[in-house]
């Protein structure tokens, strides 16, 4: 039987990341975060499997970020 909750909208995928769906909708249209467009009315879904895996490479690409600019006392107080 198919995963009910395989695909989220939007706005689901926003809440998940703490963000706005305008954001959400720019980072599918920029090809950052792999999403369908379905039916007449061109609806985006988001499959949740899709979702874990740019956060895994969020993850990556933060960790990539963080060691090659290490942390330095001075910005604390920028």
């Amino acid at each position: 039987m198919a995963d009910p909750l395989r695909f989220l909208t939007l706005t689901e995928v926003a809440e998940v990341l703490n963000t706005s769906s305008a954001q959400v909708y720019a980072m599918v249209r920029r090809g950052e975060l792999p999403a369908i467009k379905i039916g007449g009315r061109g609806q985006w879904r988001v499959e949740r499997d899709r979702l874990e895996e740019y956060i895994a490479a969020a993850y990556k690409a933060t960790e990539e970020y963080v060691e090659a600019h290490p942390f330095v006392e001075s910005e604390q107080s920028e």
